[in-house]
């Protein structure tokens, strides 16, 4: 038998790159990652190319831009013949194992409208083996682990109520309904950890996806007040909502969208009081704390098995979030925080590069070429990421792109959004491009309404639009034109490079 060559990709659900190194970065204890560093290369500049969480995944999981794949939002469907990471590693001779959940909307085309793919946004992506279901919206396996240990709850919704220990009106940091022992983060570890034993003595493939710290924000004890309220730092912001909101005409839309009181369950009057922000932020700091601890966990059975040392670990997140920065929550925005994310990749025999830390931009879509990479399987034409192989090896080739671009759809063909009625635009003028080099972020709306906005950050960064600044004029038209070539470079490369010739088709391979 040869030796194995193992994956483990983890996804962790809507973790800030700074919890790790940044603002954050000080008041939150995650020591099995910070380890795990050590022995690994991160990627310091790491963003996703969209969100929110089903389109964030469709590329991640497809190599592939949303202006390709066009998942734009959750619900909007995955075309059925778009490459992807399980399907190709099938190809690969991996049988694709899934922990979790992809948040992957299936082509109706192919599925009867009865088909229990064509009722939720959350399917697991086809080519996936689904291990363990592990939905947010269904968890039927953890809702049934929780009855089966005595919880009552009448809906399913309460389990994300914080409860107060003592019968008193709960509090925001009160803890969850169950125990440490028995929480979405615990149970989908301990499954995980039950099923894999008999697989040591042959390659395989595992995507393990953790929920949190996405929220409802509700912990299990001791993680719901492990860190003090009074000491989270305050968000990144100007001094009111209102200051915030004239930046862009795009930013009030977004305070209407999300609130505090969305990101907990039964406060429905919640005031976004400094006092509740720092209490959010110190539950969510907690969660993230409490996916650590698991991850160690996962970590040290590798160790255990003895297969640490011939399995690939991808650990990363699917986008990050506001908490609270510049008056907004959640993901759909144009800042940072919503899409700068931790990667941190440690590859067999790559000792010598154990702990190294690479500036150079990196984009989700570069994950799923890598891992076949890895395994030696040629990526598809389709895909627009780039392996990071050559990164985590050595040097950064002097090829390497010099950005990072993202995108974000804010429309809804099914009712329209606050930002469409607001700013009056439709479907196929409400979306937006973001361009980041090593000094400026370039914002780009598709609505002729909506000016761009330009962050220079040598200067205040994010804190200030220089768009208007004639100083900026040059960077404002090198960015712009860097924007276009990028998406003329980026279009859809599915069938691009193939030819219909008489002695039959040909495909040749796509330069990257």
């Amino acid at each position: 038998m040869g030796k194995t060559q193992n994956v483990l990709f983890i996804i962790i659900d809507q973790l800030r790159a700074d919890c790790l190194a940044g603002a954050l970065a000080d008041h939150v204890d995650l020591p099995n990652l910070r380890a795990f560093m050590q022995d690994a290369v991160s990627f310091d500049r790491h963003f996703s190319v969209v969100n929110p969480c089903g389109p964030s995944r469709a590329s991640i999981l497809t190599g592939q831009y949303s202006m390709n794949h066009r998942s734009v939002r959750n619900g909007t469907p995955l075309r059925h013949d778009t490459p992807t990471l399980p399907g190709e590693m099938r190809k690969a001779g991996y049988e694709p194992m899934l922990f979790g959940y992809t948040d992957t909307s299936a082509d109706p085309r192919v599925h009867h409208p009865k088909d229990p793919a064509m009722q939720t946004y959350e399917y697991p992506m086809a080519g996936f083996h689904e291990m363990v279901e592990m939905r947010m919206e269904m968890s039927f396996p953890w809702r049934s682990h929780l009855l089966n240990h005595g919880y009552k709850f009448e809906h399913y919704w309460e389990v994300y109520r914080p409860h107060s220990p003592t019968g008193d009106t709960p509090k925001l940091n009160d803890p969850a309904l169950y125990k440490a022992e028995h929480s979405d983060t615990a149970f989908l570890t301990d499954q995980f950890l039950a099923i894999m034993p008999a697989y040591a003595e042959d390659s395989w493939f595992a995507h393990l996806t953790y929920i949190r710290p996405h929220p409802p924000l509700v912990a299990p004890a001791p993680y719901n007040d492990m860190y003090a309220p009074g000491d989270m730092p305050l968000p990144t912001r100007h001094t009111s909502a209102t200051k915030d909101a004239e930046v862009h005409p795009f930013f009030g839309p977004a305070q209407k969208t999300a609130s505090a009181r969305d990101f907990i369950v039964g406060f429905h009057d919640l005031a976004a009081t400094d006092e509740t922000i720092q209490t959010l932020r110190a539950v969510y700091l907690g969660l993230a704390t409490e996916v650590d601890h698991h991850i160690g966990r996962v970590l040290q059975f590798l160790k255990d098995s003895g297969q640490y040392d011939n399995t690939m670990v991808v650990i990363t997140a699917d986008h990050g979030e506001m908490l609270g920065d510049h008056h907004l929550w959640g993901k759909f925005s144009i800042y940072d925080a919503a899409y700068h994310t931790p990667l941190i990749i440690k590859l067999p025999g790559n000792d010598d590069r154990a702990g190294t830390r690479i500036s150079a931009p990196t984009e989700s879509i570069d994950l799923t070429p890598t891992i076949l990479d890895w395994v030696g399987h040629e990526i598809p034409n389709a895909m627009d990421g780039r392996s990071l192989l050559p990164l985590l090896t050595g040097p950064v080739p002097d090829t390497w792109r010099r950005y990072s671009f993202s995108e974000l759809d804010f429309a809804d063909p099914t009712a329209p959004t606050v930002w469409e009625v607001d700013l009056g635009t439709n479907p196929s003028t409400s979306n937006l491009s973001i361009l980041r080099d090593s000094r400026f972020t370039l914002v780009e709306f598709a609505a002729e309404s909506l000016p761009p906005l330009l962050f220079d950050h040598e200067g205040v960064g994010e804190m200030a639009d220089v768009s208007k600044d004639s100083t900026f004029v040059p960077d404002l038209t090198r960015l712009t034109r860097a924007t276009l070539r990028h998406r003329m470079q980026n279009m859809d490369h599915t069938l691009s490079m193939d030819a219909i010739t008489t002695s039959g088709p040909k495909t040749h391979r796509r330069q990257r």
